[in-house]
Formats: C-alpha cells, structure tokens, sequence
C-alpha cells in the first residue's frame, strides 16, 4: 500500500488489486463495434450480459408511477418494508412450501448490496471462504472487500461444476469460516443437489461454520428436483436473492437476503450506515410482482428460457461446442470451447471471445471473469435473447467456423 501510494497514485491496496470484470470489457469492445457499423449492416447480437430480455411487468410499473405520482418516495427502514418482506415470505411458502418469517427478510439494495452486507457481517480479516470454480467473479470480491480471502475450489463437469461434501471438508482449515455457493450457479446454469448440498451443511455446521447460497436464479428453475431453497436446510443458512432476474427488474437494484433471526439487528445496523435503505419507489413497486397477472407472466418467461435452452445447446453441439452438463436453470450455457480454439489456432477463449466479436459480430463472455482454474478452456452463452435471435447467432456461428 504505501509503495503504491509513494507513486502519487493515492489509492488504497483493495482497489488497486481488484481485478477487471471481463463481461463489461467485453462489453465496451461490442459498444465500440456497433457504433462503427454502417447502414443496412447486420446487427451485432450480444450473448454476452446475464440480463433478462424482458424488462417489469406492467403491473410493475404501474405501481412504480402511482408510487411517485403520490409523492411516496421517502426513506424506508433499513431493513426495507414491511409489506414486501410480508409478501415475500408468502411467496417462499407458495413457491417452496417454506415458513421464512418476514422479520427474517432484508430487503437489500440489489443482489450485489446483499451479498456485501452478508460478507461483512459474516467475515473478519484472514477468514477463508471455500468457493466453487467456476464462480460468478464478482461474488470473490464481496468476499475479499471484508478483507477475508476466497479460496477457489476447481470442480468437474461430473460433479455439475459445483462443490461436494468430500472437497469442503478436504479444503477445510484453521482459518476457514464457512463457504459461499450458488444454485443455479453464474455461469454454468446448474444447480448442486439436494443431497450433496445437504453433505455439505452437515460438514460446514460440524465445523461452526456458515454456508451462504447465491439463490438469485433459483425461480429461473427448470427441473423439481433442482429448484429447491437451500433455506429449507434450516434457519441457519443465509439465503441470497434478488428481484432481478425472475422478476426483470435488473436495473431497480433490489434484493433480498434471508438470514437466521439473530443476524437481523446487526445487518440492520450495517444497512443503516452504509445503504440507509434500498430503493423506496422500486420496494413499492415490487409489490406488484406478486399479483397473479405477474406471476403467471413470470412463469411464462421462464418456460420460454427452458425453449431456448432445449434449442440452442443442440445447435451449440452440432458444430462441435461441446456442454459438458445441460444447464437445469437460470439463462447461460457454458461451453467447453477447447476445440474451437485449436481448430482457429488460438491460445484461449479470452482470443476466442475478440475473434468471434470482432469476425461474426457475436458477443459471448470468455471463462477468464469465472475460473482460476481453466480461464481458457469455457466461453459462457447468456440465452436470455429471443429465440430468433439465438438461432441467427447460432447460424453466424456455425458461418465462422466454417470459414477457412
């Protein structure tokens, strides 16, 4: 820190070390493309960004503009309000067949403020979190902003690229606090089973330590057997989640964390000095994604990405991408890009990802933002696109490699 400091540059060890997020680097070459295209040129197709293509329900935004048409847009308590946390406990017990008290319920400003908030909360300097890897590169960070060290854990397709109970308790050490998961998981799409995710509490609970799930593309489930809460394990595990991607409101910024009743007051607290309280117009009108009009809308999206799913894999596996497990929820597809990038001659996805951008004007997201363990190997697809445009994609694809 003071060497850096000592060059003029004034900035703290955390955010010189912090390290870029390559979906957005991505993301600013596409920009940079699309601006350059001229008239009557094919349109530049993004698989790139994990954002749902369809945006509030209208009932949503109803409430969003009765909300501001009558003023209501004061500070709420920290904790969010009361009504929504009350709707979303009955959501849990409709959809999951679970009792989540509401008083359990934070209301957070987006996924992101959840997962810090539970980060802090949870870990102290020197602590070391078992993570998966592959892992959503962002949730590394929350952990390493409480000053405590994420260790990444590499997995195998026969494991769905998730932990186990057998790598938790061989990566388990003095300084190990608990472990932090995601089902279905950024970016592979799976989801870890019930019965290994139940092995894995068992091994962190025998240990004192505490398990949190990323549950923000739970609803985005396919398969029973899979979109299942890790809350139903027990009060001790904190859940995260967030309005986002079931619900498309990914630019309001709200989320939720479900944490066992001791942990409220003091995330309370945290929330209160660092947030004040999430987004008043957007806690309002998330009300309005539990009338019966949004929901059955929801639904419906969610089988549309299972369409999606069933016909894009296989156009991806014709051409030689292989997916070494079929995704079982949320909207990505990772793909084992190793043939493709010997057949081009090219050193990693990360080239892979440039040359498909920049030659058939497709936007993907190399596996470097997800894995330590194999950056070059995977590309992750975002399937959040109507299906015409996959297919088109797709087509663009199988153009490209083709191409001599």
């Amino acid at each position: 820190m003071a060497k850096a400091r000592a060059k003029g540059l004034g900035l703290s060890q955390r955010a010189l070390d912090i390290q870029p997020f390559y979906v957005m680097e991505i993301g600013k070459a596409a920009q940079a493309i699309e601006r350059a295209l001229q008239p009557g040129d094919a349109p530049l197709i993004r698989l790139n960004i994990g954002e749902p293509d369809a945006k509030a329900a209208p009932a949503v935004e109803r409430a969003a503009q009765l909300a501001i048409a009558r003023q209501d847009t004061a500070y709420t308590p920290a904790l969010g309000l009361l009504a929504l946390r009350e709707q979303l406990s009955a959501w849990y017990a409709r959809r999951f067949q679970l009792s989540i008290d509401p008083e359990r319920i934070v209301l957070t400003a987006g996924a992101s403020a959840g997962l810090l908030l539970t980060a802090l909360a949870l870990f102290d300097s020197g602590d070391e979190v078992l993570m998966p890897d592959p892992c959503y590169p962002c949730n590394r960070q929350f952990v390493r902003a409480a000053d405590a060290r994420p260790v990444l854990i590499p997995t195998q397709a026969q494991d769905r690229f998730q932990l186990s109970e057998a790598q938790v308790r061989a990566h388990w050490g003095p300084r190990t606090r608990g472990v932090l998961l995601a089902s279905p998981s950024n970016p592979t799409g799976t989801s870890i089973h019930p019965d290994v995710l139940a092995g894995i509490d068992r091994a962190v609970t025998e240990r004192g330590g505490v398990m949190v799930v990323d549950e923000i593309y739970l609803p985005l489930s396919f398969d029973p057997v899979y979109g299942q809460s890790a809350l139903a394990l027990g009060e001790h595990v904190v859940s995260v989640n967030s309005f986002s991607k079931y619900f498309g409101m990914t630019g309001w910024r709200l989320g939720w964390v479900v944490v066992p009743a001791s942990h409220v007051a003091p995330m309370e607290r945290l929330a209160q000095n660092l947030f004040i309280c999430p987004s008043s117009i957007a806690q309002q009108a998330a009300l309005a994604c539990f009338e019966p009009e949004s929901l059955a809308e929801f639904e419906q999206r969610r089988e549309r990405l299972r369409q999606r799913r069933d016909a894009f894999i296989p156009a991806l596996q014709a051409m030689g991408l292989e997916v070494p497990v079929v995704p079982d929820g949320a909207f990505y597809v990772w793909a084992d890009a190793s043939d493709w990038c010997r057949r081009k001659g090219l050193a990693s996805s990360w080239e892979l990802s440039l040359a498909l951008l920049n030659q058939a004007h497709v936007a993907v997201t190399p596996g470097r933002d997800f894995s330590e363990h194999e950056p070059g190997r995977y590309i992750r697809f975002s399937i959040a696109n109507d299906l015409d445009e996959l297919m088109q994609a797709a087509q663009r694809l199988q153009h490209w490699i083709q191409t001599p």
